[in-house]
Order: structure tokens, then C-alpha cells, then sequence
């Protein structure tokens, strides 16, 4: 058990996170202390085993199902995270997926799902999360700040991505998302920032690192030439939602190995 807890006493919400980064992110959030609640849509029985490790920690945690595009399943799962909890200090908007095609051949269906689970659910459920922030107030005994949001973007909501237009897309979006909540929010003392993965070795993306011959040549995209791990980003997560940060709002950590340094111009373009 963590002997200096830096998320002691705080209440944690975790979307998507039963599987990948989201597992990581919500149990270094209990790690630090935190009582998490792991949401997720499908395989409870992986969000069980997720509450069951954090619960090891010798705090809380529950899961809840609730697709984060669905206005009223959001506000169900908040109103059952505040009756387990009593409120809530951080959100972390993970959910997301993917929905690959040539654009031409894109259904409106495919931009569609891929837009209101990436994009739309972060803002449903950031919204109800600053409901609350508002609400409640600064509680200083466990934080400085009135509550914290980190929405995870990716290294694609700067670097383009054929074949993935949707998602870029989405990414893109919660870009301006992030920034316009910072700026909006930043004087009633709630923070907003954005986690921007590069390649995690996570089930999503699980092509591009299965093989030797894979992982070489996303390997050629990053220059610190190891593929990141969904621990990686659980640190960041922590460090974003306690006080050490309480002085960054509206910005985007790209955790990446350095993806985001454009490695293909290295040797002069």
C-alpha cells in the first residue's frame, strides 16, 4: 500500500476501464488513494476484476455500466457514483474506440459511433462532473482545486491519419473540447487537461505490435524506440489529477516516446 497517497480521500471516475489504458489509469488512481468507479458497456466480468485489484489497495471501488454517449445512462451513472461515493473530485474521460475504413468507403453509420462514444461522450460526461464541481465547491483537506477533468486525447489530434478519419477527427475535437472547458472553467477553480497517448501496447491496436515484424516498423515512429505501455499513462493520470499540477489547466502531455517530434524528418526530411 502507497504510504503518501496523493489522491487520499478523492473520488475518482474512470470511463472505459475494464481494458487498456483506462485499467492502468484507474488503478493507479487507487493506488494514490483514490475511490474509483471503473465504468464500462461490455464484459463486466473484466470491470469486476478491475474493482477487485483496486479494492486490494484497501480502498473503494464499484463498476458501472453506462454508455457514454447516452445522455441518460451518463446521468444514472453519476447519480450511482454519488450515492456509493458522495460526489466526485476527478473524472477521467477514456472511452473511445475505433472504426477503421478507406474514407470513401466510410458509413455515415461508422463517423457516427466513433464521433458520440469519443467526442460526445466526453462532453456528457465532463458536463454532469462540473454539475457537481460547481455544486460542491473547493474542499481543501482534499484538494485545491474544485474538481479535476483529464480528457484522453491521442498524438492524432495534431498528426493526421489516413484511414482513420473519424477518429482524428474525434481527437481533434476534444482538442478544442479540453481547451474551451479550461478556459471556461479555470476561475470556479476546476482544471482541465488532456493525456495524448502515442502507441500503447493495448488491445486496441493490437496489429501494429503483435509482430516482429510490426512492432519494427512502428518502432521507426518513435524515437525513444519503445512502444509505451498503458502504465505509462496511468502515471501521467495521477500526477494531472493532484495538487502537484495544480497550476496547469488547458494543455495537452503527449506521452509518446516523442511520436509528436515528426521522426520521419530526423535525417533532414
Amino acid at each position: 500500500m502507497n504510504t503518501n497517497p496523493r489522491l487520499k480521500g478523492q473520488s475518482a471516475l474512470v470511463t472505459g476501464a475494464n481494458s487498456g489504458i483506462g485499467k492502468a489509469v484507474a488503478i493507479a488512481m487507487g493506488n494514490e488513494g483514490a475511490n474509483v468507479v471503473v465504468n464500462y458497456v461490455t464484459h463486466p466480468e473484466t470491470a469486476q476484476a478491475v474493482v477487485d485489484e483496486i479494492k486490494s489497495n484497501g480502498v473503494n471501488a464499484i463498476a458501472l455500466a453506462a454508455d457514454v454517449s447516452k445522455e441518460d445512462q451518463v446521468v444514472a451513472m453519476f447519480q450511482a457514483m454519488y450515492k456509493e461515493f458522495g460526489t466526485i473530485d476527478i473524472l477521467v474521460n477514456n472511452a473511445g474506440l475505433q472504426k477503421d475504413s478507406a474514407f470513401e468507403n466510410m458509413s455515415l453509420a461508422d463517423w457516427q459511433l466513433v464521433i458520440d462514444v469519443n467526442l460526445t461522450g466526453q462532453f456528457l460526461c465532463a458536463r454532469e462532473a462540473t454539475r457537481e464541481f460547481l455544486r460542491r465547491g473547493v474542499v481543501p483537506e482534499r484538494s485545491i482545486a474544485a474538481g479535476k477533468i483529464i480528457c484522453m486525447s491521442s498524438v492524432h489530434e495534431v498528426i493526421p491519419w489516413g484511414g482513420h478519419v473519424n477518429y482524428a477527427t474525434s481527437k481533434g475535437g476534444i482538442m478544442l473540447l479540453m481547451k474551451s472547458m479550461a478556459q471556461e472553467l479555470a476561475p470556479k477553480k476546476i482544471r482541465v487537461n488532456s493525456i495524448g497517448p502515442g502507441a500503447i501496447q493495448t488491445p486496441i491496436n493490437h496489429t501494429a505490435w503483435e509482430t516482429p515484424e510490426a512492432l519494427k516498423s512502428l518502432l521507426t515512429l518513435i524515437p525513444y524506440n519503445r512502444i509505451g505501455q498503458p502504465e505509462d499513462i496511468g502515471k501521467v493520470a495521477v500526477w494531472l489529477a493532484s495538487d502537484e499540477s495544480d497550476y496547469i489547466t488547458g494543455t495537452t502531455i503527449f506521452a509518446d516516446g516523442g511520436m509528436t517530434l515528426y521522426p520521419g524528418f530526423s535525417t533532414n526530411g
